[in-house]
């Protein structure tokens, strides 16, 4: 660093140059010239001495005190009076004549960036049934299908197994044991969840849950369909859908598949998809009858059965 920088930016050199310009009877030439700065420099911190005394030495910020292009306070409550309105940040800029990017600026400044923003966050409603069999949660997880150990386990992009496509972990739990049961199928369809359903009931009830009540999934087709509706028409199951863009209502099975994808599917470096399937049961079997779950006060799903 300089000494000009450091004068200009060092409180000590500073105080240095106005006590050599007071107190040593230097002149401005003399003092400015020992510290690498000009005169008029000089001058300005004797100025902010004379009038402030040792703090006028001090770092200020340069913002300027008064900003003449900043947006008017009425103009800023109108882009907010039009956001509330559900209007875009485009359809604001267009209708006030304003650029997108001063619109965007306002309404980042008062926490409206985005129209959902307008709506505050629903509170989190936290449920769980009595008895087992009262409510299933259903869902499923794309997973790639590979040949060699995967970026999420070496970190490295380069030589992935492109072309080898996808599989889908159907998953299955109940709401008040968190026993469940989870199945890694070719596809999605409605004829292959609909067989899925069909296995996963055929599962509680040979773990003592003798008669799923209802049925809760999201809207994807396969839960939408004839064939699903049907399945659940003819074991007397309740079929409740989520909310459309609302995962959180069945938070007990995306909470599972988050438990799955940690402690199965990337919990080892496999070295393919058909030995990370053949995984999934011991996996499953540790899960249902040896893991505490931390919702459960510790206990195993089997034994609130």
């Amino acid at each position: 660093m300089n000494l000009h920088s450091r004068a200009r930016t060092c409180p000590a050199s500073r105080a240095l140059l106005v006590e050599r310009m007071t107190r040593a009877a230097w002149s401005a030439d003399q003092a400015a010239a020992a510290l690498g700065v000009t005169p008029r420099t000089a001058f300005k911190w004797l100025r902010r001495y004379r009038a402030e005394g040792i703090e006028g030495l001090q770092d200020r910020s340069s913002r300027p005190r008064g900003l003449p292009g900043r947006t008017s306070e009425e103009r800023c409550e109108l882009v907010v009076q039009l956001r509330r309105s559900r209007m875009t940040g485009r359809q604001i800029a267009r209708r006030l004549r304003m650029p997108r990017s001063t619109v965007a600026a306002v309404l980042k400044r008062v926490g409206l960036p985005r129209l959902r923003d307008l709506k505050p966050p629903e509170p989190v409603i936290r449920y769980q049934r009595d008895r087992p069999g009262e409510l299933l949660h259903l869902d499923i997880k794309k997973l790639a299908r590979f040949k060699r150990v995967g970026h999420r386990i070496t970190g490295d992009r380069r030589g992935q197994s492109r072309g080898a496509g996808w599989e889908y972990a159907h998953v299955a739990i109940d709401d008040a044991s968190r026993l469940a049961y989870v199945e890694v199928l070719a596809n999605e369809q409605a004829d292959t969840t609909a067989g899925f359903l069909r296995r996963a009931l055929a599962f509680f009830r040979a773990n003592g849950i003798r008669r799923i009540q209802r049925v809760m999934t999201d809207n994807g087709p396969a839960y939408v369909s004839h064939v699903f509706a049907e399945l659940c028409q003819r074991r007397g199951l309740r079929h409740l859908r989520t909310r459309p863009f609302m995962p959180k209502t069945n938070g007990k099975a995306e909470r599972f598949i988050q438990t799955i994808l940690r402690e199965w599917a990337y919990a080892r470096a496999y070295h393919s998809s058909r030995l990370r399937t053949a995984a999934l049961a011991r996996w499953l079997t540790h899960y249902n009858h040896r893991r505490p779950h931390g919702a459960l006060d510790g206990q195993t799903p089997i034994s609130r059965v």
